[in-house]
Parts: structure tokens; C-alpha cells; sequence
């Protein structure tokens, strides 16, 4: 027996605060890793911030002058808080595509032989990726003030569909890390955009769910993404839909809820799909 094999490894701490703070700074390691990581390409990270830009700018300048808007308003003002929320939707594709690269080259499994908190390595990845995600809402969010989108309701509802619009995000990072550490093949990236996409098309962000055959308004309607831009429009003041569903009325409530049950269900998964990857 060598040296380096008498060598236990530290016991977990026992106090919950222990265990705390234990997990606090694993996933900070990790949170640095990840952030480490796209600091080594500047460039791709240029291209994930520009290319929302460059939808705004499509949707702005082509489409909206053909675009009516119930009871007249700004068509640039209704357009940006529904590419707010794509933003936060469409992140989900980065998050499986590294959680899967990282289980696929063994990174995962070495991380889990060391003495870390079980859930570093996933929180810790959420972490990166939501700093991530308030860097790109923020160049959104300068995209639609260089077009002329404003909020009308003061500072404090502003802030409020901000954090709307980064819990739908931190609720959908939990379904990515998830099917990446059950999937583990970064190539299966086109399955989860199966997914993503119809979740950011079927909402209201583009047409309005009473347009639409009823069973496919309702689904619009009780779709978590038409919550959250439903809810953030009013809290920006910025034109929507309307509607007289309860769905379309309680979309402030349902932008809550949605969220909260996404990650009452994947967090946990996430944490027991990482802990039993190799059974």
C-alpha cells in the first residue's frame, strides 16, 4: 500500500451549517470552472449575446410594420418582453450540451470521486449558467432601449419581471442539467431542441392565443413562457394580448408557479441522476 492510498479522504462535515457551507463553496469551484471555461472563448460567447440581438433587430425593422397590436400600442415595446423570455428559453440548449460533454468525457465521474458536496456539481453549473443568463438579459435589455422599448411602471415592477424572467430561466436550467446527465450525448442536442422550440413558439409572444384553433389557444395559454411574458409585459406596461381566460388573468400567478413546480421536480431528479450515474 503506497503512501497515497493510506490517505482517507476528509469526512463530510455533520452540522448543517457545515454542510452548507461545504456545498456553497464546491459549487463556487465549479461556478468557476464553467465560467473559466467560456472566458477561453470569447468568441462564441459574442455569438450567443449577438444572436437574440440580431432577432430583435429582424422582428423590429422587418415584421413590425405589418404587425397590429389590440388596442393600438408600440410594436417594438410588445415584441421585446416575449424576446426577453426566449432568451431565457432558448439558454436551455447550453445547458444540456455541456452537462451531457462534461457526463460523456468522464469529467462528471471524476468530480464525484473526489470529496465534494453531491450537489456542487450541479449547482454549481446552474450558478455559471444564470450569471450567464443576467448577462444576456441585460444586452437584451439595452437592445430594447437602443430600439425604443421603455417600461412604464416605475423602477420596482421592472425589477420584478426581471426576476420573473430569470426564475422561468433558473427553472428551465434544472430540466437541462437534468437530461444531460440522463441523456449523456452532447450530439442529442436536436432531441432537446424538439422540445425547446415548441415551448418558445406555441406562447404568445408573436400571435395571440384567440387567433388560434381552441385547443391550441389553450395550450398557448397555459404555457409556462406565455406566463412569464403575459406577466412581465404588464409589469413593463408594455402592450399584450389581453384575453378573458383565467389563464390569461392570473398570468402573474401562473409565472410563479410554473417556475417554482419545474424545479420542485427536476432539482431533486437532478441531484439523484447525479448521484447514481453509474448504476
Amino acid at each position: 500500500m503506497t503512501v497515497m492510498d493510506s490517505v482517507a479522504p476528509p469526512a463530510p462535515p455533520r452540522t448543517a451549517a457545515a454542510r452548507l457551507r461545504w456545498a456553497l463553496a464546491d459549487g463556487w469551484t465549479i461556478t468557476h470552472r464553467d465560467l473559466a471555461h467560456r472566458a477561453r472563448r470569447p468568441g462564441q460567447v459574442v455569438v450567443e449575446l449577438l444572436f437574440p440581438v440580431m432577432i430583435v433587430l429582424m422582428f423590429a425593422y422587418l415584421f413590425g410594420g405589418g404587425m397590429a397590436i389590440p388596442g393600438g400600442g408600440d410594436y417594438r415595446e410588445f415584441l421585446m418582453p416575449g424576446m426577453f423570455a426566449m432568451t431565457m428559453v432558448f439558454g436551455v440548449e447550453a445547458t444540456f450540451t455541456a452537462v451531457s460533454a462534461d457526463a460523456a468525457k468522464g469529467v462528471t465521474d471524476r468530480f464525484r470521486s473526489m470529496p465534494m458536496a453531491p450537489s456542487a456539481v450541479v449547482t454549481g453549473r446552474c450558478a455559471a449558467d444564470m450569471l450567464n443568463s443576467a448577462l444576456g438579459l441585460a444586452v437584451m435589455i439595452a437592445c430594447g432601449l437602443a430600439v425604443g422599448w421603455r417600461w412604464h411602471h416605475g423602477l420596482g415592477p421592472a425589477l420584478a419581471a426581471v426576476g420573473l424572467l430569470l426564475l422561468l430561466r433558473f427553472a428551465l436550467l434544472w430540466t437541462g442539467v437534468y437530461l444531460g446527465l440522463a441523456i449523456r450525448n452532447p450530439e442529442a442536442v436536436m432531441a432537446v431542441q424538439i422540445l425547446v422550440w415548441p415551448l418558445g413558439f406555441l406562447s404568445n409572444t408573436f400571435a395571440s392565443p384567440a387567433t388560434m384553433p381552441g385547443w391550441l389557444g389553450a395550450v398557448v395559454e397555459w404555457n409556462p413562457m406565455s406566463a412569464t411574458v403575459a406577466a412581465t409585459r404588464e409589469l413593463f406596461g408594455n402592450p399584450g394580448w389581453g384575453g378573458g381566460s383565467w389563464a390569461a388573468q392570473q398570468a402573474p400567478l401562473l409565472a410563479l408557479a410554473w417556475p417554482l413546480l419545474l424545479i420542485a421536480v427536476f432539482f431533486p431528479l437532478s441531484v439523484r441522476r447525479y448521484r447514481t450515474l453509474d448504476r
